[in-house]
C-alpha cells in the first residue's frame, strides 16, 4: 500500500469507493491526490503540475480558480442558500437560468427541467418520453433507441442507454425497452472499401431495420451525443445525422440530443446540435453549464412535449417527478455566471480561434506508427492505438496499451483519458491558449513515443 505526503493516499484507500477504477489494484497503487488547480493546470499533493487535458471529466470549461464563479456562489449562499421548486415554489436564479438556456437553445425549446447530473437529465428524458406517449394514448410506444458505444449515464435507466459492456456486465442491464443500433465510427466499423457515404447510408438502413423488427408503434425516441465521448470520441461522418433523422421522422420517433459533453462551445459552436445539424425534440445539458464548479444539469423540451406534460399532470393531479436539488439556487447562480462569462469573454470566439491548431495537431498524430486514426473537432479529440496500420490490426481489449499511455502522460505532466478499445482522448478547458495546446500535444506525443517503445520491447506489435 502506497503512502505519500501526509498519508492522504492511505486515508483514501481506507475510506473511498472510486468510480471507473479497478478497485483491487487501487488498494495497492493508491490514488493521485489533487490539491489545487489554476487555469488549465492541476497540482497533486506533492506539488507536481499537470495540464488537465480532459478538463476534469470533459467539464471544467473555464479552468480552475475562476473567482467570478466563487463569488457568484458566495453571494447566493448569503441570500438564499437553498430552496426547492416543488409545489409551485420558485426563485430568481432558477427562473433566470431557464430563461438564458431557452434563449440560447440551438432549436426552439419551450421549458427547462433542472437536475444535478447528466445521468439524471437523461433519466428524466426517458421518463418524459414514456409520460408523453401515455398522454397521447400510445402506451405501447415506449422503446428508446441508443447506440453501441454511447454514453448517457449510470443510473439504472441511463446505464442501459449507455452502450458500453462494462456498464452492463453484472449490473443486470440493460432494462426492458432500451435497444441499441450501430456505432457511427467509419474507421472501426466500415466494411472493406466502404466509403463514408455508403457507410452512413448503411447506418440509417440498419436503424430502419431495427425499428421495423421491433415494431414502429413501439419505438418512441432516439438518443445521441453529437460526438460520442466516453465511447471513444467518435465523430460521425458527414451526412450521418441527416440520414438518421429522416428515418426518425418517417416513424414518428422523438430525437433527444445529449449535449452533456458537447454543449457550450466544445465542438466549435455553442451546441453540437448546430455543428452536426440536429433537430431534437429534447436537449440535455450539464458539465460545462457550470464549468463543473457545482453539480447542475438541465433538460430542455419542446412545446409539444410540454403540453403533453400539462395534459397528463392535469389528469393525474400532479407532475410527480423532481429532485430536492432541482434548480438549486446556488448551483443555478454559478451556472448563470458561467453563461455570462461565455458571452462577455467571447469564449466561443476563442474556441474558434484556437481549435484549428488543436485539430491540426491531433491529425498530425495520425503519422505516428502507433496511431491508426486521429479525430478532432473544436476542442475534443482522440487517437486510436493500433498494432498495425495496414492491414488495420487492433490491440486486444485485455492488453494494457491505452492505460500504459495514460500513465506515461501523467509522468510527462498531462492528464488524458483511455477509452474503450485503446482510444486516448483529449478535451482541454476551453480557455486553453495556442502555446498551451502546443505544450499539451508535445506531452501527449512523448507519452505516445514511450508507449511505442514499450510495445516494441515486449513484442506486442503486429
Amino acid at each position: 500500500m502506497v503512502a505519500r505526503g501526509n498519508s492522504l493516499q492511505a486515508r483514501d484507500i481506507a475510506s473511498l469507493v472510486h468510480p471507473y477504477t479497478n478497485l483491487k489494484t487501487h488498494l495497492t497503487d493508491g490514488p493521485v491526490v489533487m490539491g489545487r488547480g489554476k487555469g488549465i493546470f492541476v497540482y497533486d499533493d506533492a506539488g507536481k503540475e499537470y495540464i488537465e487535458g480532459l478538463a476534469g471529466l470533459w467539464s471544467t470549461s473555464l479552468g480552475w480558480g475562476e473567482e467570478r464563479l466563487v463569488e457568484a456562489a458566495t453571494r447566493q449562499l448569503r441570500t438564499l442558500g437553498t430552496y426547492h421548486i416543488f409545489a409551485g415554489k420558485s426563485h430568481e436564479p432558477g427562473i433566470e437560468l431557464a430563461e438564458r438556456l431557452l434563449a440560447m437553445a440551438p432549436v426552439p425549446m419551450s421549458k427547462v427541467f433542472f437536475a444535478n447530473s447528466g445521468s439524471e437529465a437523461n433519466d428524466t428524458a426517458i421518463k418524459l418520453v414514456w409520460y408523453y406517449n401515455n398522454a397521447l394514448g400510445r402506451p405501447q410506444k415506449k422503446k428508446i433507441i441508443s447506440r453501441q458505444r454511447a454514453y448517457h449515464g449510470v443510473t439504472i435507466a441511463t446505464a442501459s442507454l449507455t452502450g458500453l459492456p462494462a456498464n452492463h456486465r453484472d449490473f443486470d442491464l440493460p432494462i426492458a425497452n432500451i435497444i441499441h443500433t450501430e456505432c457511427p465510427s467509419h474507421y472501426l466499423f466500415a466494411q472493406s472499401g466502404e466509403s463514408e457515404d455508403a457507410f452512413t447510408t448503411r447506418m440509417a438502413e440498419s436503424l430502419e431495420q431495427l425499428i421495423q423488427k421491433e415494431g414502429p408503434d413501439t419505438c418512441a425516441a432516439f438518443i445521441a451525443e453529437p460526438v460520442m465521448g466516453a465511447g471513444g470520441v467518435i465523430i460521425p461522418p458527414a451526412g450521418y445525422f441527416e440520414k438518421i433523422q429522416k428515418v426518425l421522422k418517417k416513424y414518428d420517433i422523438l430525437m433527444i440530443a445529449d449535449e452533456v459533453i458537447c454543449g457550450f462551445g466544445r465542438t466549435g459552436n455553442m451546441f453540437g446540435t448546430t455543428t452536426f445539424g440536429l433537430k431534437p425534440d429534447m436537449i440535455t445539458v450539464a458539465k460545462a453549464l457550470s464549468s463543473a464548479y457545482l453539480p447542475i444539469s438541465g433538460l430542455m423540451v419542446s412545446e409539444e412535449i410540454f403540453q403533453a406534460l400539462v395534459k397528463e399532470s392535469e389528469k393525474i393531479g400532479v407532475f410527480a417527478h423532481g429532485y430536492t436539488y432541482s434548480a438549486h439556487p446556488v448551483a443555478a447562480a454559478v451556472a448563470i455566471e458561467t453563461l455570462k462569462i461565455y458571452e462577455e469573454r467571447d469564449i466561443l470566439g476563442h474556441v474558434k480561434a484556437v481549435s484549428p491548431r488543436f485539430v491540426q495537431g491531433m491529425k498530425k498524430l495520425a503519422q505516428h506508427p502507433l496511431v491508426g486514426e486521429a479525430q478532432a473537432v473544436g476542442l475534443i479529440g482522440a487517437v486510436q492505438l493500433v498494432k498495425a496500420k495496414a492491414p488495420k490490426t487492433l490491440f486486444e481489449p485485455t492488453q494494457p496499451i491505452g492505460p500504459y499511455m495514460a500513465k506515461r502522460a501523467e509522468h510527462h505532466g498531462l492528464i488524458c483519458r483511455t477509452l474503450l478499445g485503446h482510444r486516448v482522448a483529449l478535451c482541454p478547458p476551453l480557455v486553453i491558449s495556442d502555446a498551451q495546446i502546443d505544450d499539451m500535444l508535445r506531452r501527449f506525443a512523448l507519452a505516445l513515443d514511450d508507449t511505442a517503445a514499450m510495445v516494441s520491447e515486449k513484442g506486442l506489435a503486429a
